[in-house]
């Protein structure tokens, strides 16, 4: 049995089904350029439409903060939505407080798609107020959340409108959550995380949390060179955080303990500038010159991965090895990516990946579709990697 419900424990023929979407997407000048999410969302439209619902869409847009900001109107998504899912859609402007939401969804045709305004046009949204959740529940007999990645936030439109309707995800909801428990919960081993990013004080409670569900932690970015200094390297003016260095002894105390080995890089690619083709050369740990920074991994740190990854089963992905947005120093993130992408195709392991920069570099890497699965959720998804329970993902529970 499934740990919580999807849309085929609904009965949906002849229903209004409320779908909770994630639609906030880029935009530039009123037009969508990354329709991601939109196409993600549109599976799960077409699967209500197929089982005979009609479908009541909400979703937020920006940061509103309870008022109407007219630039952040979802307005300017519908010919995108229209477009993935090839229907037309109707877009039904409210403040919610007007009572025109209602009004349309009680007219709403079979197999019809409603896109309602921004709900956190309405400080009920974030603040999770009873009554807003009540009117949101209004709206159609069913709710189908589908916005993983607003699943670690309680929201009015998030777990609010739970407490009124059945619920069940939607399938990007569900395909996040199976690939998750795949990857953490009861995982193919061994099991390899990689974590990259800058700051070691901002995945503490991520670090902590998987020295003890994987047995080998891959540690890049600026935050390896925390846990290189940590072990007297000198690291020239690389990132790195100083006041974390005893934070940093303590998860490799922690991942001892728990039969966890920690996986540092054994050589690095320095430069003396942060900049695109900037003079750049590989180096030892205990070679890198004091006006020198550390942007990437090295060759031989490169290849010591791949052959790691030789034996994994089971690999989850947050954040880069390097200064990836700059070329060359995108070579190190680039090349586990495609040994990872190449296994995974191959059928010989699970890959997890996920947080903006993660899905950007892949991105980059041209890895993205080979992956199994590869989340646009950013807080939530690394909430879950922590160990947090997501108000999102507890509200369907059975």
């Amino acid at each position: 049995m499934a740990s919580f419900r999807t849309i085929d424990d609904l009965d949906l023929n002849g229903r209004r089904a409320v779908l909770r979407a994630d639609l906030n997407v880029p935009a530039k000048d009123g037009v969508v350029t990354d329709a991601t999410r939109i196409e993600r969302a549109a599976d799960t439209i077409k699967a209500l439409l197929g089982k005979g619902a009609a479908v009541m869409v909400l979703s937020h847009f920006g940061r509103p903060k309870g008022k109407v900001v007219p630039e952040m109107s979802l307005k300017p998504v519908l010919p995108a939505l229209e477009k993935a899912i090839g229907r037309p859609v109707t877009f039904v402007a409210t403040d919610w407080t007007d009572g025109k939401a209602l009004d349309a969804a009680k007219q709403a045709a079979p197999h019809s798609v409603l896109l309602f305004e921004n709900t956190r046009f309405h400080p009920g949204d974030e603040g999770n107020d009873p009554a807003f959740a009540r009117q949101l529940a209004s709206l159609g007999d069913v709710f189908v959340n589908d916005a993983f990645s607003a699943a670690h936030r309680a929201h009015a439109s998030t777990t609010g409108i739970a407490d009124h309707l059945p619920a069940a995800a939607g399938l990007t909801m569900a395909a996040e959550i199976e690939a998750l428990e795949k990857a953490l919960s009861k995982p193919e081993r061994p099991v390899m995380a990689i974590v990259g990013g800058a700051k070691v004080s901002t995945k503490i409670d991520l670090l902590s949390n998987l020295v003890a569900k994987v047995d080998m932690l891959v540690i890049g970015g600026g935050m390896a060179n925390t846990f290189l200094a940590a072990k007297g390297h000198g690291i020239g003016k690389s990132l790195c955080e100083r006041d974390k260095l005893d934070t940093a002894r303590e998860i490799e105390a922690a991942a001892r303990e728990a039969g966890c080995e920690i996986v540092l890089p054994v050589d690095v690619i320095a430069a003396k500038a942060f900049e695109a083709r900037a003079p750049h050369r590989i180096c030892g740990l205990d070679d890198v010159e004091d006006d020198e920074m550390i942007l990437d991994i090295g060759p031989k740190t490169e290849t010591a991965l791949e052959g790691r990854l030789e034996t994994v089963k089971t690999v989850v992905w947050n954040g880069p090895f390097g200064a990836f947005e700059l070329e060359p120093f995108d070579a190190g993130t680039n090349a586990v990516a495609r040994t990872v992408a190449r296994d995974t195709k191959a059928g010989h392991m699970l890959s997890v990946a996920g947080g903006g920069d993660t899905v950007a570099a892949l991105n980059k890497a041209g890895v993205t579709r080979d992956f199994s699965f590869v989340s646009t959720a950013g807080g939530a998804f690394l909430e879950w990697l922590e160990g947090k329970a997501l108000p999102g993902v507890e509200a369907l529970r059975p």
